[in-house]
């Protein structure tokens, strides 16, 4: 995590404006980033980004239009300048809170652990949560909003400090010796903490308007146990919504782990007739298979948009050599990426990346 002024200087820039626009990602720890900033502040307007993690120039006419006094950005890994640049042109200042790679860019307060610890990838809700809760981190009024920074920690893979004291609270929910285990997959695939984790993703797939419907009920949840039991009208309303995205999942889910061989890599592609379940897809592979890489690939537009995980090998550089020669884009954490590469040349970046994956393993059995 970053130091407690950088929380207190987020917050600050929360406090001082009165209409907040701000786009994230439209995951779960992008989703839970915008709750908590949302909840907190009461006033804004929210934007998920669905197409892409980039923010470029296209999306300044949402900030014209809606004629904010400040953006935040959460958990979205990649600003272009020109956005920047026609938002500067604008008068209004930028917030950008993120935990991806970090990047050079002007025009905006950046705020990324990785900044000054490359290795400290604490997800952007866990940030969202220590900037609402900075004034007073024992006793702030904030801490009600716990099991949302729970959700959005381990959808990102992760148990931040603040897990132990969820357990604590919610032991029917997460058990302490999860937490004590240190292993996240544990509390996302063995635990009802991640079978809320998969009904706050799949609320989020769909067109555009069913997604902002879900997501302004979910601004006004109380507990938890509204998404997990259905426990009020708001809760049983979302979870109606998610019954036919889950049989859906499930049955991606179940063609995409009929492709185990004895090959190293497990991958599956399938065509943009179905939703996008490429990141929830790969990281169950990954918990069912943690010796495999996984890769999981959705075909639309001429393009195969991919996320790719690996438990036992660095996968980030692996990647980014791949894209050598290839039309498209990549990048994430050392874990898990993403990318999206035109179809014409993903024979090219999936033998690139094995040779990479080869190469990596022979390093690995040469340093033992």
């Amino acid at each position: 995590m970053m130091a407690w002024e950088a929380y207190q200087q987020i917050k600050k820039h929360l406090d001082d404006c009165k209409k907040p626009l701000i786009f994230f990602d439209d995951d779960p720890d992008g989703t839970c980033s915008f709750l908590l900033f949302y909840r907190y502040k009461k006033e804004g307007k929210g934007i998920p980004l669905k197409t892409a993690p980039k923010l470029d120039v296209s999306f300044a006419k949402f900030v014209k239009e809606y004629g904010p006094d400040k953006v935040f950005v959460l958990d979205i890994p990649m600003i272009d300048q020109n956005f920047l640049d026609a938002v500067h042109e604008m008068h209004i200042p930028v917030v950008w809170v993120d935990h991806h790679t970090p990047l050079e860019r002007r025009y905006v307060e950046y705020f990324n652990p990785r900044k000054e610890n490359p290795s400290d990838s604490t997800c952007t809700t866990a940030n969202a949560y220590y900037t609402i809760i900075s004034d007073d981190p024992e006793h702030s009024e904030q801490k009600k909003e716990l099991w949302i920074a729970a959700v959005g920690g381990v959808a990102d893979w992760q148990l931040p400090e603040y897990m132990e004291e969820f357990a604590e609270k919610y032991p029917k929910l997460l058990s302490k010796s999860i937490v004590k285990s240190k292993k996240p997959e544990k509390a996302l695939f063995g635990s009802p903490l991640g079978r809320i984790v998969k009904i706050l993703s799949f609320t989020l797939k769909g067109k555009m308007g069913q997604v902002m419907r879900a997501i302004k009920i979910m601004t006004r949840l109380e507990q938890p146990e509204e998404l997990l039991e259905g426990t009020t009208s708001r809760g049983r309303f979302l979870l109606k919504s998610v019954e036919k995205t889950e049989e859906q999942y499930n049955e991606l889910l179940k063609r995409a782990a009929a492709q185990r061989s004895e090959d190293k890599f497990l991958i599956y592609t399938y065509t943009d007739k179905e939703s996008s379940y490429t990141k929830e897809v790969s990281n169950e592979l990954l918990y069912k298979f943690p010796n495999k890489i996984i890769v999981v690939g959705r075909e639309k537009g001429g393009e195969l948009k991919m996320s790719l995980r690996s438990k036992g090998i660095v996968i980030r550089p692996l990647v980014e050599a791949a894209l050598q020669g290839v039309e498209g884009y990549g990048g994430g954490h050392e874990h898990a990426c993403g990318a999206c590469i035109k179809m014409k040349d993903v024979p090219l970046f999936l033998d690139q990346l094995r040779k990479g994956v080869e190469e990596a393993e022979k390093q690995k059995k040469v340093t033992k």
